[in-house]
């Protein structure tokens, strides 16, 4: 089991620089009001990735600083996911710590390495239980209560949940589409029909990939005509020659005379042999020139009946361009994205009707399963509340009664609701049960809701007792109670002090109390004190061992330290403990 060893504080509050030390069974935190017993909880809270505050670091530091040493054991979910997040586990000891500044920056270390504060609140959720008087608040809360009933109940809710919750986000999704299909029906017809007269206006033309960029070339071919026939007729005169002016220079001809004067002389000198062979290569290349040109001039088409039809060509396509795309390319792929967004348009009908059909089959199963879910939170209810009832026996409340409302709120039509015991009610994403907690504190009461039928004292009763009832079925390490004990005094406060140490035999319990009649029942005691400045400093968080103990009962008993009635009844409430311990 993990246990919570030690913390140090540093810069936080009124502490200046303090260490807790914590047993491993049930630890008291006692001190005067304004002492800084609180920021005990509130530094456990940074340490398990609570909201940074700035304004909580103490006037004049840099930065506010907790460490805590949780000894783990191999295996322990917070071993495991330390180890996932790269830390290291040194002796059986983890080493957690939440460094906030001044300015407001957060830093989180776990086993050396750092990480994002998020992974250390996932910690919290396998280490430490926090309540305090905030917590009894949200308990008043049905919200609450329902995630409570479910969180004992377990497998028995967890399951049927799981499966409803998956079949809830896809209702949501489906009746999403059916109200957008529906809703904007007329849009989505003025878009299909954009599209349909689009794609006709593609499909006369009947555009190929290209052809754009081909009748462009061929047009600049066809409008020069003229002056690109003469000029390759000009150029193969000046490589071939003029058969009507037979005195007439060439190229071929000089060439020819020219390789003829080397090969005369070729076999005298390997140079001028090679020299003598690439005026070979010129004069069959002049030749395969002059014999392209003359082809080139006989099949070029000045036939303007061919210009305008290429030109009517390009207008038509140009036409496509302006309004589909940058090129026929461009128009040939938004006609193929416009197919199958046309295609899809036009099978709304048919959509719809799917639709409606999946959102109906999805509707009886919500209906079904909600119906799970109301049978296995009854259930549970049922053993939830005698359990609790039991506890609040055991904390001096013991005709009190504790039990469950499930409700649900009846649909104004079909439409809005699923089926539930036969009746159409109204549904969310943890099913259609109203959960709310009720508490007749005495024979004779009519249970009412916790929020209006328990005192101060009463709710820190239940909330013990629920909690109790969690430790049995969902435990975790260590429970950390901030004054929960608020508003319970006499008798009362000994049944507390009683069930927490009970509590403490199965887990880790810290309390921050003002009653002595609860910290007598601690295996540990730590007094937090103040020094002359104001602040608490590494010698104001101590252990208090016999004498020193009962002083302190003794303070919180009468406020004097030195009455020997106070002391008297001290030890023995310390008797009393050691007793039932």
């Amino acid at each position: 089991m993990s246990v919570l060893e030690e913390m140090r504080i540093r810069s936080l509050g009124v502490i200046d620089d303090a260490v807790v030390e914590l047993s491993p069974g049930f630890t008291a935190v006692t001190g005067e009001t304004g002492a800084g017993k609180t920021m005990v909880v509130t530094s456990l809270g940074l340490l398990l990735g609570g909201r940074a505050d700035p304004a909580l670091v103490r006037l004049g530091a840099k930065a506010a600083v907790v460490e805590g040493r949780i000894t783990v054991s191999p295996g322990d979910a917070a071993a495991l996911r330390a180890e996932e997040a790269g830390g290291e586990i040194e002796d059986g000891a983890l080493i957690v710590s939440r460094t906030v500044s001044a300015e407001g920056r957060s830093r989180a270390h776990l086993g050396g390495r750092s990480v994002p504060v998020g992974v250390l609140a996932e910690l919290a959720d396998d280490l430490v239980a926090v309540h305090g008087q905030t917590d009894q608040q949200g308990l008043l809360k049905p919200a609450r209560q329902r995630q409570a009933l479910d969180r004992y109940a377990g497998p028995g809710v967890e399951g049927p949940h799981t499966a409803y919750a998956a079949a809830y986000r896809r209702l949501r999704a489906v009746v999403t589409e059916l109200d957008e299909l529906t809703t904007r029906a007329r849009e989505r017809a003025q878009e299909a029909d954009l599209l349909r007269f689009g794609l006709e206006e593609v499909a006369a033309v009947e555009p190929l990939p290209g052809e754009d960029t081909e009748l462009a070339a061929e047009a600049e071919r066809l409008g020069h005509a003229e002056a690109l026939a003469s000029a390759a007729a000009l150029a193969h005169t000046a490589l071939a020659g003029n058969p009507e002016d037979p005195e007439g220079v060439d190229a071929t001809t000089v060439v020819a005379a020219a390789g003829q004067s080397l090969d005369a002389v070729r076999a005298h000198d390997p140079a001028l042999a090679a020299l003598a062979d690439r005026i070979g290569e010129i004069s069959i290349l002049l030749s395969d020139v002059a014999g392209e040109l003359a082809g080139y001039a006989d099949q070029l088409d000045a036939d303007p009946l061919r210009l305008a039809a290429v030109e009517e060509r390009r207008a038509a396509l140009t036409a496509l361009t302006r309004k589909y795309g940058e090129d026929i390319t461009a128009v040939l792929a938004w006609a193929e994205d416009g197919a199958s967004r046309l295609t899809e348009l036009e099978g709304d009908d048919d959509r719809i009707g799917e639709l409606t059909a999946e959102r109906d089959a999805l509707r009886g199963e919500l209906s079904a399963l909600g119906q799970q879910l109301t049978d296995a939170r009854t259930e549970a209810a049922d053993r939830f509340a005698a359990a609790v009832t039991e506890e609040l026996a055991s904390l001096a409340m013991p005709h009190a009664r504790v039990s469950f409302a499930i409700r649900q709120t009846e649909a104004p039509d079909e439409e809005s609701g699923i089926d539930i015991g036969g009746r159409s009610v109204l549904y969310g994403p943890s099913g259609a049960d109203e959960v709310e907690l009720l508490l007749a504190p005495h024979p004779g009461a009519q249970p009412r809701p916790i929020a209006k039928g328990a005192s101060g004292g009463e709710l820190s009763r239940v909330m013990l007792a629920v909690e109790v009832v969690f430790a049995g079925s969902d435990p975790v390490p260590t429970y950390l109670f901030d004054e929960v004990d608020a508003g319970v005094g006499g008798k009362a406060a000994v049944e507390v002090g009683r069930r927490l140490a009970k509590l403490a035999r199965s887990a880790q319990v810290v309390v921050v109390t003002h009653l002595p009649q609860v910290a007598a029942f601690a295996d540990r005691q730590l007094l937090v004190e103040k020094t002359v400045d104001g602040s608490v400093t590494r010698s104001g968080v101590t252990v208090l061992e016999g004498e020193d103990r009962v002083r302190e009962l003794s303070r919180m008993l009468a406020g004097q330290e030195d009455s020997e009635t106070a002391r008297a009844h001290a030890e023995e409430l310390l008797a009393t403990a050691r007793t039932d311990g």
